[in-house]
């Protein structure tokens, strides 16, 4: 086996080119299984596209009439046309996972949509059932408080595109599963306990308290919105909650637990029993939800802010800024963990090469 001229690494079998993984792990193949999910991914973007191609083309598809949207002007096209685009994302990172040049992308091409797509299609997976629930007990009802009525969108639409999100998140989800397993997954092997102490554990566990103390903001926010406090909410959106925004702000908050809980058993290990893969996908989805969809909300405020009952407050504001600053310090802080395992596996990877070579 020789060095790859590209990556400077030990060339692994076949298509398994340009991959960091260890000498000796199986070829990544393309079954039928992740050809089909291949498919369902793309398949899955059709209807988002279309409908908002269809708007910025001036239809009225599923935008019934007195709608606000039907007043967006340049400003709600532009904003159909970039998340068309994002959509787009998912078709291309749906091939680089399945194709043999995928599998020459560097880590961070990869790795940060992906990330990016689960923070953002990760509360719509979690949430969107768990609203169709409650309304089909009869949680569905109108405004808590006086609200617009305002219908944005004929109720068909939600149906489509969320579940369109759905089976994306789930298909490219699955993917990425697979391919990260095959090409990473000699650096999440083992328990908690078997992580080993290094210099930069101080430095790590210090930034895990930052992250975890941060998420309080954020947390406590949610956590008042949940249980019917219109403290720091905009007027508007407090006249319009319904039990779909008490679901969405739950979800919330179980994700700033679950992303406190994540950070900080990895910085501590008091649970060394514990599977290593467990916290690390927690702390992915986790500040991957924090990070993403705070920022997607902060977007959506500003873009979407017209009258004054409509302008996200100070403490919203402040409220998405720190949950986006705690999910970039977990992110952060996986990529130094990594960071950290892959340069402590490289040696025992290329002392295995050796010897196989004089064997």
């Amino acid at each position: 086996m020789t060095a790859n001229p590209r990556t400077g690494t030990d060339a692994p079998p076949e298509e398994r080119t340009g991959t960091d993984a260890p000498p000796g792990a199986p070829s990544y193949r393309i079954g039928r299984a992740r050809s089909v999910l291949r498919g369902v991914a793309i398949a899955s973007c059709l209807p988002y596209i279309g409908l908002k191609t269809a708007w910025v083309a001036g239809s009225r598809l599923g935008i019934p009439d007195g709608s606000p949207l039907l007043d967006g002007g340049t400003a709600l096209a532009v904003a159909n046309g970039a998340t068309v685009l994002m959509d787009g994302g998912v078709v291309v990172l749906a091939l680089l996972l399945t194709r043999p040049w995928g599998l020459r992308a560097p880590a961070w091409l990869l790795v940060l949509p992906m990330w990016v797509a689960s923070g953002l299609l990760l509360p719509i997976m979690t949430a969107y059932p768990v609203q169709l629930v409650v309304r089909l007990l009869g949680g569905g009802g109108g405004p808590v408080g006086e609200g617009r009525s305002e219908t944005f969108l004929d109720p068909w639409v939600f149906g489509v595109v969320y579940g369109g999100f759905i089976v994306q998140g789930l298909a490219l989800g699955t993917l990425f599963a697979l391919y990260a397993g095959e090409r990473w997954g000699h650096l999440w092997r083992g328990r908690l306990r078997d992580l080993p102490t290094t210099p930069t554990a101080p430095a790590l566990r210090a930034t895990a308290v930052a992250a975890a103390s941060a998420a309080l903001i954020p947390g406590v926010t949610h956590l008042l919105w949940a249980t019917g406090s219109t403290a720091g909410l905009e007027a508007a959106r407090a006249a319009d909650r319904t039990s779909d925004f008490y679901v969405l702000e739950a979800v919330s908050l179980l994700f700033v637990v679950v992303t406190a809980v994540a950070v900080l058993l990895l910085a501590f290990r008091r649970t060394g029993g514990l599977s290593l893969r467990l916290p690390l996908f927690l702390a992915w989805c986790g500040s991957a939800q924090l990070a993403c969809w705070g920022g997607w909300l902060s977007l959506a405020g500003l873009l979407g802010a017209g009258e004054a009952a409509d302008r996200p407050t100070a403490a919203t504001t402040v409220a998405y800024a720190v949950q986006m600053l705690a999910g970039a310090l977990v992110v952060t802080l996986g990529a130094y963990f990594f960071a950290e395992r892959a340069a402590a596996s490289a040696p025992s990877a290329r002392g295995a090469l050796d010897e196989s070579r004089g064997s």
